[in-house]
């Protein structure tokens, strides 16, 4: 019986080895899509006089699903972030970061 468990834990960090490679390789081009935004919205301040709220609001959705990527990385959490939970919904820009639902409140998969 000690020997299938073993088995099965070995089996699952094998899994989750896959996961978090495949979930570096996202952070890597949610980094460079977050590059944009910031890129962007540093032109329309300048050019327009005010940021862009459509990517106020998507920029914060990224930022908050980059700092979810890092929690199942790191194992403080077993949720996988999106498409396996929700994507994060925006903050209004007044809400402070402590009012963010951590990760680690959504529900665990099946």
């Amino acid at each position: 019986m000690r020997n299938a468990n073993e088995q099965i834990e070995r089996e699952s960090i094998v899994l989750r080895i896959l996961w978090m490679l495949m979930f570096t390789l996202i952070w890597y081009l949610a980094e460079v899509l977050l590059g944009l935004v910031i890129v962007i919205q540093l032109f329309c301040r300048i050019f327009q006089g005010q940021t862009n709220a459509d990517l106020l609001r998507f920029g914060d959705s990224l930022s908050q699903f980059l700092a979810q990527i890092g929690q199942f990385g790191s194992f403080n959490t077993e949720v996988k972030p999106w498409p396996f939970a929700d994507w994060p919904t925006p903050r209004t820009s007044e809400a402070p970061l402590a009012e963010v639902t951590p990760v680690s409140s959504l529900k665990a998969e099946p």
